[in-house]
């Protein structure tokens, strides 16, 4: 008969050695930016040349928008798909150009958005799931971030992950193949984009910001543009683009924009301020909606 403390030690070193396992699958997936060291790191759009390594800065789409969402419901909750409490969730993050403009899907190679914009003549993707190439890298941290936070309506949040990273990462320069060097292992960018994607979310708190300014969801009380265009720009130095709906009148959107001094994965944002008129009207009241009873879930640990 083996005793109580022997068959303790065997189910803790048994744990101790899938834990072991568990964090050695975990695979890098950093970019070889080695070259960079020998050309000077600028600000995105504020270079006096051209870039000659565009693996080390964003270009030309060096105008980075991180774009969030105000929704109040998903349309999945029945499936436990719902809305982070006390938060808002990602949209994105895009690579304008400098002068406003954007170009989108820029590989068809790396198209995995099941449901492409109609503007594209790329066919929908059927394969893998994007978030499996994910789970190949062990990043199970990462899909659990973004599960809480990045959150699709009426369809998978995978697919809007895929859809996120095939129109916009695509046409980032610092997330191209080539900058992986031959060590390049297959779906590693996607994990890059939304390591960077996550780490750009983390800079712009837009529930806690606002809710410092008396600024919270409420179906009574109203607000206005000026008022929470001040209180984001106080904490960011720049005033973002607001996005409403019902002629603009219901907060759903907003977006920070930033020039990148180095690589958009790890480099400094300098928040600037929108170069897109805001939606929400300048003089009617904007409503920030409460969130549809059963659609929230609390997600800090």
């Amino acid at each position: 008969m083996f005793s109580a403390a022997l068959l303790l030690a065997a189910a803790t070193t048994t744990v101790l050695a899938e834990t072991l396992t568990t964090q050695s699958s975990v695979i890098n997936t950093f970019p070889d930016f080695s070259a960079c060291a020998a050309q000077p790191s600028v600000f995105s759009c504020e270079n006096t040349t051209a870039i000659k390594n565009t693996c080390c800065s964003p270009t030309p789409g060096g105008l980075v928008l991180q774009t969030q969402f105000w929704s109040t419901y998903t349309g999945l909750e029945k499936k436990g798909q719902k809305l982070p409490k006390s938060s808002w969730t990602i949209h994105g993050l895009w690579p304008d150009n400098c002068d406003g403009s954007y170009e989108s899907y820029c590989d068809a190679t790396r198209q995995f958005d099941p449901t492409p914009d109609k503007s594209t003549n790329f066919s929908a993707w059927t394969g893998p799931s994007i978030d499996t190439f994910v789970k190949k890298f062990g990043r199970h941290d990462l899909l659990d971030y973004m599960e809480k936070y990045w959150i699709n309506q009426r369809a998978p949040n995978a697919d809007f992950w895929a859809h996120e990273f095939s129109k916009h990462a695509t046409c980032t320069s610092t997330f191209d193949i080539a900058c992986y060097g031959p060590k390049y292992k297959k779906h590693q960018d996607v994990v890059d984009f939304f390591d960077a994607v996550v780490r750009a979310f983390k800079q712009y708190p837009t529930f806690d910001i606002l809710a410092s300014f008396g600024i919270v969801p409420s179906n009574t009380t109203s607000y206005t543009r000026t008022q929470i265009e001040t209180a984001l720009k106080s904490q960011t130095g720049a005033v973002p683009y607001l996005g409403c709906s019902t002629n603009g009148t219901i907060l759903t959107e907003v977006w920070y924009f930033s020039h990148v001094y180095g690589t958009e994965q790890f480099g400094t944002y300098k928040t600037l301020d929108s170069t897109t008129k805001s939606s929400c009207s300048a003089t009617a009241p904007i409503r920030y909606l409460e969130r549809t009873p059963g659609s929230e879930r609390e997600v800090r640990k």
